[in-house]
């Protein structure tokens, strides 16, 4: 089945003042959205990045897909590696770790590759986890996504969920996501504060959700020595210890003293850090993600790779709306070895592109969808006024560190200074 034609539309949605090591979430987040039209008026839906840099790269795609067959992935990723080669994107905000040509073509790819994946499925009448080879689940567990957060954006009124900086109120947050979605697992995103306050806010939340998993995620704000008195301080409390320390060298002098599991998105991003972050025995959870590890397969791949290192897997998340929502249930849900709660921005963000129903929380799990392709419609309205917030935001990029200094003047991002 031939591509006829690839819309590429920027959109962006709106974003609370969440708090992160390098600084606050600006008023919008900014996606891409990938419609890969063919011939029976099959339509693909794709989803990633928005900033300008990620776009110009995927314009430069664009041209070179017409004809091109849906069910040639091979040959899409020889087409994406011809049109990009020498091409670095870098990791603007500082979160996701370094990033090489090896990573660019995989972030690229990956967006044709989901919307070519759920071609394939109208095509064939199938969801795409049937085509990653079955569902090994029929609900994919997510965990509520703490942030510390100020009450509202610069010149705007109070947000519903106000204030998050004391425990008391980490413990109000969260119960309302557990509330509302069910989630069983509980991730806070730390670096913010003093680690001790930090710490503060795990034990509080342990005590008012016990049985719950609780995770933190300081982006690598804490040097070895505070990481692992950290670690001693929550032994017992945490799931796992997630990016504590920069790099593969630190995160394996605090594995080593570390009682429970070290988690990374930062420092294994790619395949070639997996040969030396497992022999350093550094880690013992991977949190994919299809966005920048190449894709759905790829995923799989790197499944296939953890489990046979004894590393757990679970998935890492940003800012998203609903088509990489429908992405990450599918691989997640085709993937034996996931077996930890995903991390979502699901409560985060009050607008989609996608027509409701499709994707619905219950007990903290998405269900499946056993409709044809990711199981999800685009709903060109709602298409239509995420470009214009996209327009209007005069957004380009993220630039959590810029947007904090109008907080707070002279701030500068905390890497690794507690």
């Amino acid at each position: 089945m031939k591509i006829q034609d690839v819309v590429l539309t920027p959109v962006a949605f709106a974003d609370p003042p969440l708090l992160n090591v390098m600084g606050v979430h600006e008023p919008f987040a900014l996606r891409s959205v990938v419609q890969v039209r063919c011939e029976d008026g099959v339509v693909g839906l794709g989803e990633s990045y928005g900033d300008s840099a990620f776009l110009g790269e995927v314009r430069k795609v664009v041209p070179e897909l017409a004809g091109h067959d849906v069910f040639d992935l091979p040959g899409l990723k020889r087409i994406v590696t011809r049109v990009l080669a020498g091409t670095v994107l870098t990791d603007e905000h500082g979160l996701i770790g370094g990033f090489s040509i090896r990573k660019t073509i995989a972030s690229v790819y990956a967006l044709f590759e989901v919307a070519c994946l759920d071609a394939q499925g109208h095509c064939l009448g199938r969801p795409v986890a049937d085509l990653l080879g079955g569902k090994a689940r029929d609900a994919v567990d997510f965990s509520a996504y703490l942030f510390y957060k100020y009450g509202a954006h610069i010149g705007a009124k109070e947000d519903s969920w106000g204030e998050v900086v004391t425990p008391e109120q980490l413990v109000g947050a969260a119960k309302r996501m557990v509330d509302e979605y069910g989630f069983r697992s509980i991730k806070l995103k730390g670096g913010v504060f003093e680690p001790a306050q930090e710490v503060d806010g795990i034990r509080a939340l342990a005590e008012a959700f016990p049985g719950h998993p609780l995770r933190i995620d300081p982006n690598a704000a804490w040097t070895p020595q505070t990481s692992i008195r950290v670690a001693e301080e929550l032994d017992g409390v945490l799931e796992y210890l997630e990016d504590p320390t920069p790099g593969i060298e630190g995160m394996a002098k605090v594995a080593e003293r570390a009682s429970m599991p070290l988690a990374t998105n930062m420092c294994v991003v790619n395949f070639g850090d997996i040969e030396p972050a497992f022999r350093a025995r550094a880690i013992g959870v991977l949190l994919s993600d299809h966005h920048f590890w190449g894709g759905m397969r790829d995923t799989q791949a790197l499944s296939v790779t953890c489990e046979s290192f004894g590393v757990g897997l679970s998935m890492h998340s940003n800012s998203h709306l609903g088509i990489s929502l429908a992405a990450m249930v599918h691989v997640a849900a085709a993937t034996p070895h996931l077996t930890y709660a995903c991390d979502t921005h699901w409560p985060w963000k009050t607008a989609d592109v996608i027509a409701p129903g499709a994707l619905e929380f219950a007990d903290g799990a998405v269900a499946v969808p056993d409709k044809p392709g990711l199981g999800i419609e685009i709903d060109p309205d709602a298409l239509a006024r995420a470009h214009e917030d996209y327009v209007r935001c005069g957004l380009t990029k993220r630039d959590d560190v810029t947007y904090m200094r109008r907080w707070t003047p002279g701030f500068e991002p905390n890497t690794a200074r507690w």
